[in-house]
């Protein structure tokens, strides 16, 4: 007997049973089409990008045509990490930026140590007051490095934060990158080239990968190596999916509704224009962008916003799962918070492919879709412990929920490796290849109930604040290192 006639067999009494077993099957057929839809549309997607990143954009005689930017750090108790970081934004590879890096009123040593590593000292200077923030109490230059300058200001949040930096940089293009993260070299270069093909472009985010094993030196990246600690690897498979092809798919339909706070270059008018990051906003990143779009689009506004799977930043990501669950929580609490406060745009007249599917897409999948998931998950369990499923269709939900999970993980790194093939080597493919089999088997499950969890704190109104991320430190201790190399020497 199929399985469908075997639903049909079911007692009239039954027929709940049968209609929410036909309801979570359906969800998941549906959840794994529209993903494998996204990696179609990134597969297409991949080539030009490709051929793009084997060859600098432009010869260097025309770098000095390209639009400077001023580079924002956020920072926020970041003592262990903020000098590798520092270094490596004041050594990418750009005709003309600044780096402005904002202390939003850490309580850790963050301010003493870049005063200490950068001999700054302190200038009287004003700003333009475009955007309210919290209050400045003081801006320093550096002696040793004349592109660097810190805003010190209390505490008011990320988005206040670069707010603050918006209203102090000096460039028409600024690039928000988090304080624990490392910019290649070369992505400044490679992630400008839209604002210099489309005018239209108003903002563009690159691919942030795990930088946990790798060999850092000095605020750059030597060489990329896996993470030997079984939770970072398991990140690595997320943000492979999340990039590879959950932002390269929606980037051809000018529907990409988030660009990653860790790096992403915007037109500083048009931000300044929709008022700047939305203050006491927890997905701050996300918020704006999907701000854009509605302005955009309500206003009838041609406009851009693209992202670049080769301009890289490396970021470090969190290696025990209290500070994973933090930060998973409020990546929930930030999506529905961008969600619902941008909802005029979902299925506008003027919404256009980014109203009428991605906004649609990102709340019955994303925003909703872990109430359904852990629903079904549960009824299952439940249901199979009663003895009310059939064998048969436990298995076909297996196949759905898990199966066809694990195929888009082994996609996704299949894409990776078509394309840039930043692990090299058979032992770290088959690495990869077998957490991209595990991260099904319990690791998104509990990523599951964690967004559960951020959804019911969205739900009670609590307030949004930085997250206090726990740093195992090792991109700064590279850069101590290199330093007492360079002073043995």
């Amino acid at each position: 007997m199929s399985l469908f006639e075997d639903l049909l067999a079911a007692l009239p009494g039954d027929r709940l049973i049968v209609w929410a077993q036909w309801f979570f099957l359906s969800y998941f057929i549906a959840l794994a089409l529209g993903y494998l839809m996204l990696n179609l549309m990134a597969l297409s997607a991949i080539g030009k990008h490709t051929r793009a990143a084997r060859a600098e954009y432009l010869p260097r005689p025309y770098h000095a045509f390209l639009p400077p930017i001023s580079v924002l750090v956020p920072a926020y108790n970041e003592e262990a990490n903020i000098t590798s970081s520092v270094q490596a934004m004041l050594q990418l590879a750009y005709p003309e930026h600044e780096v402005v890096v904002i202390n939003d009123g850490s309580r850790d040593n963050t301010l003493a140590v870049l005063q200490r590593d950068f001999d700054l000292y302190k200038v009287p200077e004003t700003a333009d007051a475009s955007l309210q923030t919290a209050m400045v109490r003081g801006v320093y230059r550096s002696r040793s490095q004349p592109l660097l300058r810190v805003i010190d200001k209390e505490n008011g949040g990320k988005a206040d934060a670069l707010n603050a930096g918006i209203n102090y940089s000096r460039y028409p293009l600024f690039c928000g990158v988090d304080a624990d993260s490392i910019i290649q070299r070369d992505s400044l270069l490679r992630i400008v080239r839209m604002f210099v093909d489309d005018p239209d472009t108003i903002a563009a985010g690159g691919t942030v990968r795990i930088a946990n094993g790798s060999e850092v030196d000095a605020g750059n990246l030597l060489q990329a190596r896996l993470p030997k600690r079984w939770l970072p690897l398991m990140q690595i498979i997320e943000y492979l999916r999340a990039f590879m092809f959950g932002r390269l798919g929606w980037e051809p339909l000018n529907a990409l509704l988030i660009i990653s706070g860790a790096f992403g270059v915007f037109r500083k008018s048009v931000v300044v224009e929709v008022g700047g990051y939305r203050h006491k906003s927890i997905g701050e990143d996300m918020e704006l962008v999907v701000r854009l779009h509605r302005h955009m689009r309500l206003n009838r506004r041609r406009y851009r916003i693209h992202f670049l799977p080769d301009p890289v930043c490396w970021t470090e990501a969190p290696e025990d799962l209290a500070t994973l669950r933090s930060q998973r929580i409020r990546w929930q609490r930030g999506l529905l918070e961008s969600l619902s406060a941008n909802s005029t745009l979902c299925c506008h007249p003027r919404g256009g492919t980014v109203g009428w599917l991605a906004f649609p897409f990102m709340l019955i999948f994303e925003a909703i879709g872990p109430l359904l998931e852990l629903g079904g998950y549960l009824f299952v369990i439940v249901m199979a412990l009663t003895g009310a499923l059939s064998p048969a269709w436990i298995i076909a939900f297996l196949l759905v929920a898990i199966g066809l999970g694990i195929l888009m993980s082994v996609l996704a790194l299949l894409l990776e490796e078509l394309s840039f093939r930043i692990y090299p080597g058979k032992r770290s493919i088959l690495r990869l290849f077998g957490a991209a089999l595990a991260e099904n088997l319990g690791y998104r499950q509990l990523n599951t109930w964690w967004r559960v969890r951020g959804t019911w704190q969205w739900l009670r109104g609590k307030q949004a604040k930085w997250g206090d991320m726990k740093r195992s430190g090792s991109l700064q201790r590279a850069a101590i290192n290199s330093k007492e190399r360079n002073r043995d020497a």
